[in-house]
């Protein structure tokens, strides 16, 4: 029954049904053509016969053509041929046949009748014609005469049927077989996941074949679900660290305002320092829900058509005041118009972040340059790049995951979001965040398209 309801036993049926029918639409035409070609042969070989008994009749006279019928009689194997020849009363006058069949018709031509041979009813095949003076001239051929051959030929048929049959029922076993070893491999792997092995992973082979394939495709999303899990324990983890310290200075604030009650002025500004580690909590949030949405790319319906120049143009003059005020040098360059498809308000943001990050870095007297190109099709390429200390090449992979802050960043405010939406946002846009290094300092640059 297991056999019956799997899916490799429809296969086998269906490649069997389908074997079956290439093999009929290949017999049926063979079949034709056999019939066509010996129905044809048969009929002229009797005209020619006919033709052949109406030349030595017309020469030699009836005396003659009896003589001719009767030692051709005599010459042929049995039942080969029937020859008739008969007066006008259909008296016989030559032949192998005793009398003139009465089921013939009396027009000249070509019939397929019924007769008795041996003994026997046989069907064959007659060409009715005249000689002059009222002669009949009968000249026929057994139909049962090829049967043996027809016969074999249906039998080579139903052979093939039933080897075709055969080899789908084996080939069914086999398929199945492969089919249950790799489905195996698959429901234990699924078993391990279940049970909290994350990294128990589907076996592959190198032959390539399409299960090898969804294997790998498979192994694949298990890496990503992997990494996500991981991400998500260390994000929680991150989250309540992070969200601990302004919680926990909150409680103690407001707990020494309870316990001292001190004068209105110190009041105030505890609650304003309270407000501010609210305000950090709040921003958190805010991050992380904007991550969220960009994950599940809700933030795709928002898309239009923009200006990267337009946007890069709006946020270096937001920033322009800051860099005047601590003596920053500021550059920015474009070559022209850079159309991109995307959201212009998660450009702005990304781009905001790597201009908040390099005032953070670079410090005062430092160096900040900003460029829009249009790179080969439409690729547009956003970069930020400064002389600030940088970020080591082992800490590179690592500062677009949430939360992660590398040593140079110990002392500077943030939560660890910045780059990491930076990238989210990229990605949401088809495109990628490349940190590299400028020497001395780091250079952010967003590619899109």
């Amino acid at each position: 029954m297991k056999l019956i309801r799997s899916s490799a036993f429809f296969l086998a049926v269906g490649y069997v049904f389908l074997g079956i029918i290439a093999l009929g639409m290949f017999a049926t035409p063979l079949w034709y053509a056999w019939r066509v070609t010996i129905n044809d042969g048969r009929a002229e070989l009797l005209q020619a016969d006919t033709q052949r008994f109406n030349a030595v009749f017309q020469r030699d006279g009836a005396m003659q053509l009896i003589n001719f019928i009767n030692a051709r009689v005599g010459m042929q194997i049995p039942g080969e041929r029937i020859l008739i020849l008969a007066d006008s009363d259909k008296h016989l006058l030559a032949g192998n046949m005793p009398t003139w069949p009465k089921n013939v018709s009396d027009k000249p031509g070509i019939y397929t009748i019924s007769m008795d041979l041996g003994g026997s009813p046989a069907q064959v095949v007659v060409v009715r014609s005249y000689l002059p003076n009222g002669y009949n001239l009968l000249v026929g051929r057994d139909l049962s005469r090829f049967a043996p051959l027809e016969t074999r030929f249906w039998y080579g048929l139903s052979g093939a049927i039933l080897i075709l049959i055969i080899d789908g029922v084996l080939g069914g076993l086999l398929i199945r077989r492969a089919l249950m070893f790799r489905i195996q491999g698959i429901d234990q792997t699924v078993s391990a996941i279940v049970q909290g092995d994350l990294g128990h992973r589907l076996m592959t082979k190198s032959s390539g074949d399409e299960l090898d394939t969804l294997s790998i495709t498979i192994n694949q999303l298990l890496d990503q679900i992997e990494q996500l899990i991981h991400g998500i324990r260390n994000v929680s983890n991150t989250i309540a660290h992070d969200l601990r310290t302004p919680l926990a200075e909150l409680r103690s604030r407001l707990e020494v305002l309870a316990l001292t009650q001190p004068s209105p002025d110190e009041t105030f500004a505890e609650i304003d320092a309270a407000v501010s580690d609210v305000d950090r909590v709040i921003r958190i949030f805010n991050a992380l829900l904007r991550l969220a949405e960009i994950d599940a790319g809700l933030r795709r319906s928002g898309f239009v058509l923009v200006d990267a120049v337009k946007i890069v143009t709006d946020a270096v003059d937001f920033y322009l005041p800051v860099t005047e005020l601590n003596d920053i040098e500021l550059i920015f360059q474009h070559n022209g118009g850079a159309p991109v498809l995307g959201d212009p308000v998660l450009l702005a943001q990304a781009v905001s972040n790597l201009m908040d990050n390099a005032l953070k870095y670079v410090g005062s007297h430092g160096k900040i340059t900003v460029e829009v190109s249009s790179l080969s099709g439409e690729t547009v390429q956003i970069s930020i790049a400064d002389n600030g200390p940088g970020i080591p090449d082992a800490e590179k992979p690592k500062v677009t995951e949430r939360f992660f802050r590398g040593r140079a960043s110990n002392d500077m405010p943030g939560v660890g979001l910045g780059l990491t939406l930076v990238d989210a946002v990229a990605r949401l846009h088809g495109g990628r965040l490349i940190l590299e290094d400028n020497h001395p300092g780091l250079k952010a640059r967003i590619v899109i398209g």
